[in-house]
Formats: structure tokens, C-alpha cells, sequence
């Protein structure tokens, strides 16, 4: 869902998203809801002296004292991210922001660490700023005198909540902190790539637990949480194979070389456009003029223009100026990467401003299938003719840490 800035620490963003604003208000009602029982714990465990009945005088006290409870969790949680953003800073690794959502908070990393050392230090440090804020909101607790039931009551339940937070993200559930710091402990031994399947077949293990005693307790959080940890893990263990796969081969190596690619000139009218597109089975052509490239024309854009006017608008009424291009230097997982990104299905291949082809995803995933297939692939060798290759696809998953 769509997300939007409030802020900024260290110099990385700080993202709500539109998920977080229909969880603040659940969560402030389900604290509210129950204050009574909380309070016992809290007298029973920690000697906190709260009067429950002075929190519940009028009908919306304990909501509201459960929303400040509610946001303050949110804060030790963003604290938590910015912990394992300030690590992977330290180590080079620019964030592009930290986002609160649904199930909590996400840092989002350029790139993810292989060296398992630091790995391991930015996954545990999130857990060890979770503890950190535990212990400082129960020394406020501390030293906040007895009657001063709400803020005793927030600053109690926070000192608990960081701590199992910190506790339950240490669970080897890959891709969560415990299963990062499985996964860096297993690539001490043996190749990133098979350390990651490893713990995400590990993290998968406990997702199908975890969404099996959510059934049974009628969690709904927890359902969704182990949804996401299965889908999170299997995403990142392809993403990774994936670049393991791709070592040493670039856009070069598997895109169609310009020489062999079907185009348009601006000129050409939208009603011969669809034809060749019916013809030759492309759903997207580069469009020339002069040999230099002026822009994409697909079959979406076409398809804007009304039947009986087709003859009389021209490609270049259409067609998309805003180009996505990748270097015919860069990694083909870096092109993959780029189109999932931008949610596309193709990229421009140039060589500095030169145009000299195009990779689609269907490229990409061709060239990776052979690969696995065959373990190793020359590509020096003669490659299939326009004809013969998909000029189309799209989708797919970014670097985040949760």
C-alpha cells in the first residue's frame, strides 16, 4: 500500500504506511480493552502499584491511555529499525528508509550484506535496541512515583512489550533477526547461497508452526506475521540463488543486441503498429528515428487510442519518452532487480548513451533456468533471433530488513 514521509533520523526517511494508520487504532483498543488484566500482571510481576479503577473512570480513558501505549510501542519499534540501519550504514550500506506498516517496522537496505559478520552484527542489533528501550522504560517506571497510574502503566507495558519483542524476533525464523543471524552463522561454513536456502527452509519450517498456532488461536496477527515470513523467505532464497546463479554474467550476455530487434519509427501509425504486434506476437518495440532512440511504445499504449482513430494517431503520440535503461556492463541480476523495481517488463540495454539492446524478464528467467539446468552457460556463443524471444514481463520483491 502506499506509504508517505513524516520525518527523518540520521539522515534516513521515516515511512507510514497507509497499513500502520488501520493498526494504531486496533491496537489502541485491544490495550484498552485490556487494561484490567494487564494491570494485574503488572502489580503481580513487577510490584506497580497501578490503581486499575482510577484508568477506567470515564469509557474512553483506557483507550486512550492504550494509544499512547500503542504509539509508544510503534516508537520502540522504529528504534529498533534504526538500530540495524545505523549498523549497515557503519558498514556502507546505504537505507533508503525505514517504513511502519501492519506487522511492525522495515528497513529497507540498497543491498544485503554476504560477509557473515556483518550480517550478524546488523541483524542482533535490533534486538539489542529493543532490550535497550525495555530497560529504560522500566527504569522510568522506576522512578515515577505510585498514583501516577497511566504513565506508570505505559512505561510498564512498554518495558515488557521491547523485551518480547526482542525476544520474539529472535526466533530463527528467516527472514526475521533470528533467522539473519542463522544465516550468517551458517555462511561461516559454507557458500551465501546454500546458507540462505538453509535458514529460509528453516524460516519457512517455523512460518507453517507459527500460522498453525495462530489457527488455533484465533491470532489473527499472528497468522499474517508467519504469511509473511514464509513468503519473505522464499522471495529473498530466489533472489539470492538467483545473483549466485547470474556471477559473471551481464546485460550483455543475454539481451537481444539492437541489430536483431524489431522497431518502429515515430511515423508509424498506431492501426500498422497493432498489426505488426498481431504478426510478429511482440507486445513492445523501441521506436527510431534517425538510429537514435527517441522512446517504448507497448501494447498498453496502443490500446488508448479509440478503434476509429487509429489511423490517425502516430506512434509518437503514444509512445514513452520516460525511458528505463540499464548499462550492457551490469550484472543480469542487477537488470532483473532494476524491472522489478520499476515494475516493469523490459529494459533499454545502452553502452554509455549508445543504444545497443534489450533485456526483458523473460530473458532474465530463461538465461536462469539454463544455468541451473546445465550448471554453467558459455555465452560466446550464437543466440536465438528476435523472432524467437518474448519482449515482455514484470513483477517481483525489494531488500528489506524486518
Amino acid at each position: 500500500m502506499k506509504s508517505f514521509r513524516i520525518g527523518s533520523l540520521f539522515g534516513i526517511p521515516i515511512k507510514l504506511d497507509l497499513t500502520f494508520l488501520l493498526v494504531l487504532p486496533l491496537f489502541a483498543y485491544l490495550i484498552g480493552a485490556q487494561i484490567g488484566p494487564v494491570v494485574e500482571i503488572l502489580n503481580a510481576s513487577m510490584g506497580a502499584g497501578i490503581d486499575a479503577a482510577a484508568l477506567t473512570t470515564e469509557w474512553w480513558l483506557p483507550y486512550l491511555v492504550g494509544l499512547i501505549a500503542a504509539i509508544g510501542l510503534f516508537v520502540g519499534v522504529t528504534l529498533h529499525e534504526l538500530g540495524h540501519s545505523l549498523i549497515a550504514q557503519r558498514y556502507g550500506y546505504p537505507i533508503d528508509s525505514i517504513t511502519l506498516w501492519l506487522f511492525g517496522g522495515i528497513a529497507a537496505l540498497s543491498e544485503m550484506p554476504e560477509d557473515w559478520k556483518q550480517e550478524f552484527n546488523i541483524a542482533i542489533a535490533g534486538p539489542i535496541v529493543s532490550v535497550l528501550v525495555g530497560v529504560a522504560s522500566y527504569l522510568l517506571f522506576v522512578v515515577t512515583p505510585v498514583g501516577f497510574n497511566g504513565t506508570r502503566f505505559v512505561l510498564g507495558y512498554l518495558a515488557v512489550l521491547n523485551v518480547a519483542l526482542a525476544i520474539f524476533n529472535m526466533l530463527p525464523a528467516f527472514p526475521m533477526d533470528g533467522g539473519r543471524i542463522l544465516r550468517a552463522l551458517l555462511a561461516r561454513s559454507r557458500p551465501y547461497a546454500r546458507a540462505t536456502q538453509q535458514a529460509a527452509s528453516i524460516g519457512k519450517l517455523f512460518a507453517i508452526f507459527m500460522g498453525l498456532f495462530g489457527l488455533l488461536a484465533f491470532n489473527i496477527i499472528l497468522i499474517g506475521v508467519a504469511f509473511f515470513v514464509y513468503i519473505a523467505a522464499s522471495a529473498e532464497a530466489q533472489q539470492v540463488t538467483m545473483k549466485a546463479a547470474f556471477e559473471g554474467v551481464t546485460v550483455a550476455d543475454i539481451m537481444t543486441p539492437a541489430s536483431d530487434l524489431h522497431t518502429v519509427s515515430p511515423e508509424t501509425t498506431i492501426e500498422d503498429l497493432l498489426q505488426r504486434m498481431f504478426r510478429e506476437r511482440h507486445t513492445g518495440y523501441p521506436v527510431l528515428e534517425d538510429g537514435h532512440l527517441v522512446g517504448l511504445v507497448a501494447l498498453s499504449d496502443a490500446r488508448e487510442i479509440k478503434p476509429v482513430e487509429r489511423d490517425a494517431y502516430r506512434v509518437e503520440d503514444v509512445m514513452s519518452t520516460d525511458l528505463k535503461t540499464v548499462e550492457a556492463t551490469a550484472d543480469a541480476s542487477d537488470a532483473l532487480e532494476e524491472m522489478q523495481k520499476n515494475g516493469i517488463g523490459r529494459l533499454l540495454v545502452v553502452d554509455r548513451e549508445d543504444f545497443v539492446g534489450l533485456v526483458t524478464r523473460t530473458d532474465v528467467m530463461t538465461a536462469l533456468d539454463i544455468v541451473q539446468q546445465s550448471g554453467s552457460i558459455d555465452f560466446s556463443g550464437e543466440r536465438p533471433a528476435a523472432d524467437d524471444r518474448e519482449q515482455a514481463d514484470t513483477t517481483g520483491v525489494d531488500n528489506r530488513w524486518p
